[in-house]
């Protein structure tokens, strides 16, 4: 955490309250992971973190207000993604190491934050601005690098100058974020881990060059 962090009504916070501000945070994090979004209570979360309602609404308005403070650090770790993409080569070898890279980065990221984005998918879907904004965060720090890769290897004459680098790399990080996000599901399909990531790796390496990767 940095810079400083302010009460609802506007105090400086002390590294104490800082802490309790922390430690609340934590605790609903934790119980997002195991009870709907909507059942979680401000009580829950307080008796939790060991203090009360009083002390939680110090520093968030309700439980959506700490929520999005959550969703707000996910995002600016989200925006780490864009390095599994930015000037990563797409040629031989070396552009089925990006594809499967970019694979593994962004199933790891969904899986380790499963509970959180799964509560802004829901606000996003919703027509909430707030949580659509997180979410636009996180995808197009992908799709902005994807987008500069189709475009240097349209430069290259290597992909069809009529194909949009946008429309082409949006597409495939909708379906990243798609498949992340039901990384259970498959299971229920017979689907192994092992065998969705060479799969997805595939789909992204055809999506970006048109062509079958040299593994």
């Amino acid at each position: 955490m940095t810079g400083q962090v302010r009460t609802v009504d506007g105090r400086v916070a002390g590294r104490r309250g800082q802490a309790t501000r922390q430690k609340l945070l934590d605790c609903l994090s934790e119980m997002l992971s195991s009870s709907p979004y909507r059942d979680v209570k401000v009580i829950d979360v307080a008796r939790k973190a060991g203090t009360s309602p009083a002390t939680f609404y110090q520093y968030f308005p309700d439980v959506e207000g700490a929520v999005l403070e959550i969703a707000e650090e996910m995002a600016k770790e989200g925006a780490g993604l864009t390095e599994l993409v930015a000037g990563r080569t797409w040629a031989g070898k070396s552009g089925w190491q990006t594809a499967e890279q970019l694979v593994d980065g962004f199933l790891d990221f969904w899986r380790k934050h499963d509970a959180i984005l799964r509560v802004v998918d829901l606000g996003a879907a919703e027509g909430d601005k707030r949580f659509y904004k997180i979410r636009m965060k996180i995808l197009n720090s992908v799709t902005s690098s994807l987008t500069d890769a189709v475009k240097e290897l349209q430069a290259k004459g290597k992909v069809d100058k009529d194909i949009s680098p946008a429309a082409v790399s949006g597409s495939l990080v909708a379906m990243l974020a798609a498949v992340a996000s039901h990384q259970k599901g498959f299971q229920t399909w017979g689907v192994k881990q092992s065998e969705l990531k060479p799969s997805l790796a595939l789909l992204v390496h055809l999506g970006i060059t048109g062509r079958k990767p040299t593994k």
